[in-house]
């Protein structure tokens, strides 16, 4: 049943009622009121609408960190639209490719892409009809707001209208479009509500990309749902993220792993002690985080929760403050709002009611299913049917289970390779790795061997200082491992290629070198 109450766009109306004085939105240019972000997403809607969107169609945002990001998805929502967010650190082909596959009504952009907007345009089969730019001098997003009049309409969905075309960050290759509806957007919210323990009193600081599930999904929409003050920041500088801190006295922030290296070590050197009393915790998602990072900041009073998901789910599961240490290589247990299992992978081809689930200690592929997970992707049949299974998502994510149900992330079911006959899971020998003295980073990937079918090679970032010494690496392997789980090949590299949110892009390690 469709009603405007089950539309995401409405919730910025009702927070407007209850705290239109109070600050909603900071960001590098304003401060706004929850009364003037609404009135900004009306004047947003009546642009639109203008500019021919209504239910259905794509909007495309190929944006920075600002208000206007927030206020273009709410937006779309109202009207029944879709927003994409797109990697603004795409090159020209690759937006190209994203424009040719949702085939969107409007491109917003910043006014500093103009170049590359233009150039996927020019390149497109079918360009958007509307193309507009966000800052500059006049800024012509400002301008549009500003001639528009206020439109308070909220177009009735059902929770399963589509909100989000997402696309995945591409890890194995090329993207898909996750399709993300309003009830996925509401039970992300409750979830991170509950995990966050988040108040109308939190101020939180979103550093990493609105176009990732982690900025938006995870952290921006679901602090505003409970009336929380959002702080955006344009790009990542690990100072720049501590005086935030201290000026708007931020409560939590949200980061990829390589965030909180450079956050860490920004503390250590500081000419003057960080005020860090109105932090409540520090959150990170799209990695692992070395057990000695949340070590180190425990010792300056710090909680570093950590949690883990994907596009297609958002949050899966999360590791509490009160077990961040006890528990630290884990990512949690799973969210309140989903049902997660580890399923044995040989049961998988068979129908969910046949999937069995593994014991104590034994790697499985994680799936899911409940009101958190996508409607499937966007004109990718096959790939919808591969992935939904029955209502189950099947994430490609493996993992084991101790006895108090907590989760230990093994690898991905698409990285296992079999050498010999026997699975090897690239994450465990990358953690074996990662305490070598001369190893900085490590990526473990399967090639293919004319004796053994598959042998690992491991792709290295060397510590300053150290040198490749394949000998000395593959005996430290053959202490900590099984002889067919050591790396036949170590190959140095200056660093590894990762997406936005820090997870290391395998397939562009397979290609080479």
């Amino acid at each position: 049943m469709r009603s405007p109450v089950h539309n995401v766009g409405g919730w910025l109306t009702r927070r407007a009622t209850l705290r239109g004085g109070r600050v909603a939105v900071v960001d590098d240019e304003r401060r706004l009121t929850w009364a003037e972000l609404e009135d900004r997403c009306r004047r947003a809607v009546a642009w639109l609408r203008g500019a021919g969107v209504g239910r259905g169609d794509r909007v495309v945002l190929l944006l920075a960190n600002r208000s206007a990001y927030l206020e273009l998805v709410f937006a779309a929502a109202r009207l029944g639209a879709i927003a994409v967010p797109v990697n603004a650190r795409l090159a020209a082909p690759e937006v190209r490719e994203l424009l040719d596959d949702c085939a969107p009504r409007v491109l917003v952009h910043e006014a500093s892409l103009e170049a590359l907007a233009a150039a996927a345009c020019d390149a497109a089969e079918e360009p958007p009809e509307r193309r507009l730019a966000v800052g500059g001098a006049p800024d012509a997003w400002e301008q549009a707001l500003a001639a528009a009049t206020p439109d308070p309409h909220v177009e009735a969905v059902s929770p399963e209208d589509p909100m989000i075309l997402m696309y995945t960050s591409g890890t194995t290759g090329r993207p898909k479009g996750a399709l993300l509806p309003h009830r996925k957007t509401l039970f992300n919210s409750l979830n991170a509500q509950l995990f966050f323990e988040l108040t109308a009193r939190d101020r939180v600081l979103v550093v990493v990309p609105l176009f990732h599930s982690f900025g938006l999904k995870i952290l921006a929409i679901p602090a505003l749902y409970a009336g929380a003050e959002v702080v955006l920041q344009r790009r990542f500088d690990a100072e720049a993220v501590w005086r935030a801190v201290e000026e708007h006295g931020v409560t939590y922030l949200g980061g990829v792993p390589t965030m909180f290296d450079a956050l860490d070590a920004a503390l250590e050197s500081a000419a003057s002690p960080v005020s860090l009393d109105s932090l409540r915790f520090l959150f990170t998602a799209g990695a692992a985080i070395p057990v000695e990072r949340i070590r180190s900041f425990e010792a300056r009073g710090l909680v570093l929760k950590q949690g883990f998901g994907q596009t297609e789910t958002s949050i899966l599961c999360c590791l509490d403050a009160g077990d961040a240490v006890r528990k630290a290589g884990s990512v949690g247990r799973p969210v309140f709002h989903a049902e997660v299992r580890i399923v044995r992978p040989a049961t998988l081809e068979r129908g969910p009611e046949a999937w069995e689930d593994t014991d104590v200690g034994e790697s499985g592929e994680i799936v899911v299913r409940g009101p958190i997970t996508m409607l499937g992707y966007w004109r990718r049949p096959e790939a919808t049917a591969e992935t939904l299974r029955a209502g189950w998502v099947r994430t490609g994510d493996l993992a084991h289970r101790d006895a108090e149900g907590f989760f230990f992330l093994t690898g991905r079911a698409r990285e296992l390779y079999i050498s010999g006959g026997e699975n090897v899971y690239p994450a465990q020998v990358e953690a074996a790795y990662r305490e070598h003295p001369a190893v900085a980073d490590i990526a473990v990937v399967g090639v293919p061997d004319e004796r053994w079918g598959e042998v690992g090679r491991a792709h290295v970032v060397l510590a300053p200082g150290a040198s490749l010494d394949p000998e000395a690496l593959q005996a430290w392997g053959r202490e900590r491992l099984a002889v067919f789980k050591v790396p036949r090949q170590f190959v140095a590299e200056k660093e590894l290629p990762r997406t936005v949110t820090g997870k290391v892009q395998k397939h562009r390690l397979v290609e080479g070198p």
